[in-house]
């Protein structure tokens, strides 16, 4: 009976309009503020000036310089000068050991690059030897493509007896070759690509890991040194494309190109002031996408890869010399560690193979996460 009482009452209550209280100026509610839990008193004038006035200093109208920190870990600082190391002074690099040996783990068969040519520019040292050593396990030939010759038929032959060692037994051995280019001049270009398809009759993948950067601040940046700069971070990634490219066509074969790019193509770099080396890797990273559109009626893919900071053998030899920089730069990276080069090798695999049929015009950044902060 209670209940039907009070069902009754309840319904009635919910179907009565209800007018809300006609405030006068006189009994208008005070709005309330959020709060924090704390006692809250009357605040008198000066007190809401003394507020405004103490956040203020964080906002456009305080004073510049009112805190120690104000931007401090997002400028260049142009105390920072690394030159690029002539070709004689270049560290040497070796292939990754343990890498390329049988395995019984089980993955897609589209990962596979077997019976594929690879030509991978840059490739004799540093992150470019890496990526050709991941195309060679992963059952391509390989072209190395360096301005040191020298250099690349020596770590063509230790990719080679690396991968005997490590596959004993196996029925094939990947070829690896070597060739001079200077990726900046065309006619060099063109030489190493008709030498490449001599040896090895097609080409099929092409990265562009040739590159190179150095830290001036931009107003005392020799325009000759720049100019250099982008003719091989831009022109050679350029002009080797276009080569694969028209090969591909004139083979009416599908092809997969990889860009080496940068996250410095995203983002700027901070101590170290980079600012040509960021707009060629920008470059670099707009290209690919906008080759993907202009070459997939042929069936040509093109992706770009952005690595972070790597620790290279050449990077290392930047950290002896400025051993502060290490700090800074792991400070801004979300895993708290720089990349190895072999943390590239999954990644060149999976663009060049069919595992990524459907990828291009794509951005793959490799930076423990320092682009998404």
């Amino acid at each position: 009976m209670i209940k039907a009482t009070l069902l009754r009452q309840v319904s009635r209550a919910s179907t009565t309009a209800i007018r809300p209280p006609t405030l006068t100026a006189a009994t208008r509610l005070p709005v309330r503020a959020f709060s924090n839990g704390v006692a809250r008193r009357e605040k008198s004038n000066d007190d809401v000036d003394d507020e405004k006035d103490h956040h203020d200093e964080y906002s456009t109208s305080g004073k510049p310089g009112a805190f120690e920190h104000e931007g401090r870990f997002s400028r260049t600082d142009n105390t920072i000068r690394v030159e690029y190391p002539e070709e004689e002074h270049l560290p040497s690099s070796r292939p990754v050991q343990g890498r390329g040996s049988f395995h019984f783990k089980r993955t897609l068969s589209s990962f596979s690059l077997e019976d594929r040519v690879g030509v991978v520019t840059g490739g004799a040292r540093g992150l470019g030897l890496v990526m050709s050593q991941a195309l060679v396990v992963s059952g391509a030939d390989v072209a190395i493509v360096d301005l040191n010759k020298e250099e690349g038929q020596k770590q063509a032959q230790q990719l080679m007896d690396n991968f005997r060692k490590e596959n004993p037994g196996a029925e094939k051995v990947p070829k690896v070759t070597a060739h001079y280019a200077d990726v900046s001049k065309p006619d060099s270009v063109n030489a190493a690509l008709a030498e490449i398809l001599k040896d090895h009759g097609k080409i099929d993948n092409l990265v562009t890991s040739a590159g190179f950067t150095e830290n001036f601040d931009a107003i005392s940046y020799p325009h000759d040194r720049m100019q250099k700069l982008w003719g091989v971070n831009v022109d050679g990634t350029y002009l080797f494309a276009i080569g694969v490219a028209k090969h591909l066509m004139e083979r009416k074969a599908p092809g997969s190109i990889v860009f080496i790019g940068s996250m410095s193509g995203a983002i700027v770099n901070v101590p170290q002031p980079q600012a040509p080396y960021n707009a060629a890797k920008a470059a670099v990273r707009h290209l690919a996408s906008s080759l993907a559109v202009e070459w997939a009626h042929a069936g040509i893919r093109v992706n770009c890869i952005s690595p972070g900071y790597m620790l290279t053998a050449l990077t290392k030899k930047i950290l002896d010399d400025n051993p502060e920089l290490a700090n800074k730069w792991t400070s801004l990276i979300p895993q708290g560690k720089m990349g190895r080069p072999e943390d590239l090798m999954g990644a060149v695999t999976f663009l060049c193979s069919d595992a990524s049929g459907y990828v291009t015009g794509a951005d793959l950044r490799v930076d423990g996460g320092y682009t998404v902060t």
